[in-house]
């Protein structure tokens, strides 16, 4: 029942939210992700021992039932929202929003969309978790975003909405080649397809999959999603939905189309390399530090994608540690740059500056953060970062070598813009712009979270590595 109450809780609390005003929706979603994320910590220590499992009737007549799976994949990006969630919960104490109650019920509701959509064993309900989790984010897009939330917004729909129509039809043909939509005859059924029906079929749920990482060129509505976005919108996309794609991949691609991946990983690795450098590129000539961080993210998630497709154990064990850890760094990100938003009034680069001399504690959070999102050694980007550029150099592809240091271009260039970054903001000459405060005690708690995991895990990942493990060698078996 505890995979149940993983997606009751914030279901629940959230539609609830809908009816109640000010500090208590406030308090309402603070209290409902704490519960959530100690439910999450349970069901990922309980994991260390054999997969969680929940299986009861839903519609009998479709060959589907409400099946819950908590493997150790599942487990551990469980945790990451159950994390990311309350942090965001943290940080928003002290910021106020108009609505509150449509606001966090909103982001309640999505919260137990990704929940579901990390947990369900059933294709069908598995397609209804992922709309749960991004028809919220609409709505918060377009009623809390910035001045072009409009036409973003409808960008952002278009491109979901049609990545999640194939997805549909492409597990609707499975569950007729298998007779339900329970995962393991969908997965059996699509790996008893003729090479050409795997070939199409690949294409149809990738690129649903591929829209949500983002791969280039899928990648067109982040930039201005991620820029539009209030930040605890960001942050949930960034952090968790990309996460919901590449997991997709793993969970319901890999296994069920095995000749179509084999005959296409070239494809996929080639243009998430392209992704990797072509975004750096382009981050490093930004001034507006959220679409810096956009851009950032689309060369990591790249790189992921990429050594996911070369099928090597080692790689596929770092891709999924780190999802972990960039959905830990990014949420950092996300909340400083919020912080320099609220204080300074801006986010472009050129305008800043001096901000270790008037908030001391944010610089340092600032270059702690940033420095793990660029895979320093001792914070927790390196471990995942080292194994996947380990797994993309012995991967069964095309040109491993030259796609590898293409890829490991990502790495120099991110830390050109990275350092560029905290330079000008940290440690350029001062601003004339008033004086800033220092971290108000609910954002030094949220940023304490986030850097005392980037640090633990940095210098002992083996809780993580070993959650993973196992999960892993089966996906590249």
């Amino acid at each position: 029942m505890v995979l149940l109450l993983l997606i009751l809780i914030p279901l629940i609390t959230g539609a609830f939210s809908f009816a109640v005003k000010g500090d208590a929706a406030k308090a309402l979603a603070l209290i409902s992700t704490t519960a959530t994320l100690a439910l999450s910590a349970y069901v990922s220590g309980a994991n260390f021992g054999a997969p969680v499992s929940y299986d009861h009737e839903w519609i009998p007549m479709m060959g589907t039932r409400f099946s819950l799976l908590a493997d150790g994949m599942s487990s551990m990006l469980v945790l990451l929202t159950g994390i990311v969630m309350m942090v965001v919960m943290i940080a928003q104490i002290n910021k106020d929003v108009e609505h509150p109650g449509a606001f966090y019920g909103l982001l309640l509701l999505s919260q137990a969309g990704l929940m579901g959509v990390f947990l369900a064993s059933d294709a069908l309900l598995f397609y209804v978790f992922w709309e749960l989790a991004l028809i919220p984010v609409y709505f918060l897009c377009s009623q809390w975003g910035g001045e072009k939330r409009i036409p973003v917004t409808f960008k952002f729909f278009i491109y979901t909405f049609v990545g999640s129509l194939m997805m549909l039809s492409g597990l609707i043909y499975l569950s007729l080649q298998g007779g339900s939509y329970a995962w393991a005859d969908i997965t059996k059924a699509g790996a008893a397809l003729p090479a050409a029906s795997q070939h199409w079929l690949f294409w149809l749920m990738f690129i649903a999959f591929a829209i949500k990482m983002p791969v280039f060129p899928f990648h067109t509505w982040q930039p201005d999603a991620y820029e539009q976005s209030p930040t605890p919108v960001t942050i949930v996309l960034s952090a968790l939905m990309v996460k919901m794609g590449l997991f997709a991949v793993l969970r319901w691609l890999m296994p069920t189309v095995p000749v179509g991946v084999e005959y296409w990983s070239d494809t996929v690795v080639v243009l998430s390399v392209i992704g990797i450098v072509y975004a750096s590129c382009i981050a490093i000539v930004q001034t507006d530090i959220k679409r810096m961080i956009a851009y950032s993210s689309i060369a990591h998630m790249g790189l992921m994608c990429a050594t996911a497709f070369a099928h090597n154990g080692v790689g596929m064990h770092g891709v999924m540690v780190q999802m972990f850890n960039h959905g830990i760094n990014i949420t950092g990100m996300w909340l400083i740059v919020s912080m320099v938003e609220q204080r300074w009034g801006t986010r472009d680069m050129t305008k800043l500056g001096g901000m270790a001399s008037s908030a001391p504690q944010m610089a340092i959070a600032l270059v702690i953060i940033s420095l793990a999102n660029i895979a320093l050694p001792l914070t927790n980007g390196f471990i995942g970062e080292f194994m996947m550029f380990n797994g993309l150099f012995s991967g069964y592809i095309s040109n491993h070598t030259v796609m590898t240091v293409l890829a490991g271009l990502g790495i120099i260039l991110g830390a050109v813009y990275t350092l560029n970054m905290i330079q000008k903001v940290a440690y350029g000459e001062k601003t004339t712009m008033v004086v800033a405060k220092d971290l108000a005690i609910n954002e030094y708690i949220s940023l304490a979270v986030i850097i005392t995991v980037i640090i633990f895990l940095g210098v002992y990942p083996k809780p993580l590595l070993d959650l993973t493990s196992g999960v892993a060698q089966m996906i590249v078996k």
